[in-house]
């Protein structure tokens, strides 16, 4: 992965963070964040488990993502 790439994953991820912030009950699934987000479903995938790895998203129902405090 080059350092552009992980420059615009680094700006991407906060700004999921920033959007989660201020929409606490969003609840959203791969494709609904592919599309908020124009990513492919594969960049979108490893976004979502990037903020659950870092424990700042929980996995719902197998498919969707929300804050944990959102439960």
């Amino acid at each position: 992965m080059d350092t552009q790439t992980t420059h615009e994953l680094t700006d991407l991820a906060m700004r999921a963070r920033a959007e989660f912030h201020e929409m606490p009950g969003m609840c959203l699934t791969t494709a609904q964040a592919a599309r908020l987000w124009h990513l492919s479903p594969d960049q979108a995938q490893a976004l979502l488990l990037e903020l659950v790895q870092a424990g700042f998203l929980v996995r719902r129902d197998g498919q969707r993502y929300r804050l944990p405090s959102a439960l």
